[in-house]
């Protein structure tokens, strides 16, 4: 049974998954097309606490992860609706905001998720207090197992790139600023 798959969108399986963690140890690109544009997909290994990475390729995993976020223009933060963003999750979004990257936030096993109003409350505050740079994010509840509201996903995701691409980068902002004056 599968946690995660790219599958949902592809329409076809391209990746090995699994209810274990550690099965996805490498970052898989894939390149598709959604609803006519160009999309490449980053499959990347979880990340867990630093404390708790002690083999040598689960820690080569957190580097592609990293790399990736670097090299992204938007990122998907999966979080698990019955344990909205914990400690982890939270580093994990602080870093592709302070990377740059557009941040899009999925709310996984939305079907399995009792307490709907409690986990998507929870969530936000927890945004806002501690990443208040985020306000305005968009935050997706979707259910992978089923393929559930991934059109709701892809249309945060393509709305999120509009506004990053559209971004005042800060180098070009001083280059004009120099000509300026």
């Amino acid at each position: 049974m599968s946690i995660w798959s790219p599958g949902f969108f592809l329409g076809e399986e391209r990746v090995l998954t699994g209810p274990e963690p550690g099965i996805t140890r490498d970052s898989i690109a894939i390149d598709w097309r959604y609803e006519g544009r160009a999309v490449r997909l980053f499959d990347t290994a979880g990340m867990r606490k630093k404390a708790k990475v002690t083999e040598k390729l689960e820690k080569l995993s957190v580097t592609e992860t990293l790399r990736a976020i670097q090299f992204a223009h938007v990122v998907v933060v999966l979080l698990d609706a019955n344990a909205p963003m914990e400690r982890q999750d939270l580093g994990i979004a602080r870093r592709v905001v302070d990377e740059g990257r557009a941040l899009v936030v999925a709310l996984n096993k939305w079907d399995a998720c009792e307490d709907r109003q409690s986990a998507m409350r929870q969530l936000h505050e927890r945004l806002e207090r501690s990443l208040p740079q985020t306000k305005g994010i968009a935050v997706v509840a979707i259910s992978a197992l089923s393929g559930d509201r991934l059109d709701k996903l892809m249309a945060a995701v393509f709305a999120a790139y509009e506004v990053w691409n559209r971004r005042v980068v800060t180098a070009e902002l001083n280059r004009w600023l120099a000509e300026v004056t």
